[in-house]
């Protein structure tokens, strides 16, 4: 089950908000848990032992850290959780990956386990794991509750698709929270515009880059109009989902820390990861660098340091050659800066600017690859290889096609829009204004969000073309 579907938002979540607030304060993390190992088990309920054995391995592993007097069994029992955390991700998510790739260098035929890939194993694992790290390090007290435990790591609104939601900020939440209309209202905004920026833009850039790979009629123009499709359509499909689960945890009376800032507008690639994903940069850089040595160490070993923390972070998006090429490109390109090119982007905002985002635009092109010679294919012929010509009736059709559309989401990129509505609540009649089209607003982003989704033809932006 995902959030932008009929489903989910017309039976699921109505039926749930009515269990959990219709309960007592205190049994409301048994609802939140039971919903979420429904929510869970929508489409593979077998799973849900798989997950709930490796709940049940961090909430005992907590407490055998935090009840050691000995300094070595602690480390005994988080090595334990360690490695069965990552066994269990290991074996679901990159098995057959380094299966294939032993046979590759051994020339040998194991056969591949062809093993399905449990929906947000890589979320849960890293909640796990930050858990009894923090155990460990006495940042966060072992959680003797198991439904309280449970409820955090396998909690629906970020289950699938994040944000990675630390136990040491939420863990106050999880024993006593506080709800209100207000608390409400906010969180209801900030679903439904992820709501809005999931189906009615990513979902329609996804399908503009479909058409792109089924299309025989590719022209360099269509090369950059799929190229600029997908880094907007990625942008929009996780921050969108992002937002959906903020909302969600502040209706549920929880604050998740936010994921996304406007990465687009970044001068820098390190500015940039600062603002994507913040979840699982600032995870990476607690839970690896750090203990690795992070920058105080030798030169080398920092620069080593760096290189296999996003070689990590590229093999944590997916069990592909084309997903550690993607985390490599941005740890070499996060050392050229420090070393030396981040001064010379400093010298022309526009230079800064364009950098990023065509670093970043190549970037998305490698993780939408299928193999590095696809990724290798698409590149190059974005800078005119492979005998295409420059524009294409096809490319021509669709950029009209699409154009609406894609000023919109280059616009929605940018905070210029939440700052003019932040200005016009200034005034007195702004905020008169606010009061009354907003809830509309809202109501139509709603609408035509649960239209598209019913009938994927009836979406505004695609209805001016040019």
């Amino acid at each position: 089950m995902v959030f932008s579907s009929i489903p989910f938002l017309y039976y699921f979540l109505p039926v749930v908000l009515l269990l959990y607030f219709a309960a007592p304060k205190r049994l409301r993390n048994g609802v939140l848990l039971l919903a979420s190992l429904v929510f869970y088990a929508w489409g593979e309920p077998r799973f849900v032992i798989m997950m709930a054995a490796a709940i049940g391995q961090g909430y005992l592993f907590g407490i055998l850290i935090e009840a050691s007097a000995k300094r070595g069994s602690k480390k005994v029992f988080l090595t334990l959780s360690v490695v069965l955390s990552l066994g269990l991700l290991g074996y679901f998510k990159y098995a057959d990956f380094l299966i294939a790739g032993f046979n590759a260098a051994t020339g040998l035929s194991l056969p591949l386990l062809r093993v399905t890939l449990p929906v947000g194993i890589s979320f849960f694992t890293f909640q796990i794991l930050s858990y009894v790290v923090d155990v460990y390090r006495g940042t966060a007290p072992a959680q003797r509750n198991l439904v309280d435990l449970a409820a955090y790591i396998a909690m629906f609104p970020q289950l699938i698709a994040g944000p990675i939601v630390r136990y040491s900020d939420i863990a106050a939440q999880l024993k006593s929270r506080s709800y209100s209309l207000e608390k409400a209202a906010l969180g209801i905004r900030r679903f439904v515009i992820g709501l809005g920026k999931k189906v009615l833009i990513a979902n329609a850039l996804g399908e503009l880059c479909s058409i792109f790979k089924a299309s025989g009629d590719k022209s360099v123009l269509f090369f950059w109009l799929y190229a600029l499709s997908y880094t907007l359509h990625i942008y929009f499909d996780f921050s969108g989902y992002s937002d959906m689960a903020i909302g969600l945890g502040r209706i549920l009376g929880f604050t998740f820390l936010e994921n996304f800032n406007y990465p687009y507008i970044s001068r820098s690639i390190t500015a940039f990861w600062r603002r994507w994903h913040i979840s699982l940069g600032s995870w990476f850089r607690d839970y690896l660098y750090i203990p690795l040595g992070g920058n105080r160490v030798s030169r080398g070993r920092w620069l080593l340091n760096i290189l296999i923390v996003w070689v990590c972070t590229g093999f944590w998006h997916g069990a592909a050659w084309n997903f550690m090429v993607w985390g490599l490109l941005f740890g070499l390109l996060l050392i050229l800066e420090k070393l030396w090119l981040g001064k010379l982007l400093d010298r022309s905002k526009l230079l800064c600017h364009v950098y990023v985002m065509l670093a970043v635009t190549l970037s998305f092109v490698i993780f939408d690859s299928a193999s590095l010679r696809e990724a290798w294919q698409v590149i190059s012929a974005m800078f005119g290889a492979g005998a295409y010509p420059a524009v294409s009736g096809e490319a021509l059709y669709y950029l009209r096609s699409y154009l609406v559309l894609l000023l919109a989401a280059v616009l929605g990129a940018t905070p210029l829009a939440a700052r003019c509505v932040s200005r016009l609540g200034e005034t007195a009649l702004g905020r008169r204004t606010l009061w009354l089209l907003e809830p509309l607003f809202l109501l139509l982003v709603l609408l035509t969000s649960t239209a598209y989704i019913v009938d994927g033809s009836f979406n505004p932006f695609l209805y001016f073309r040019f």
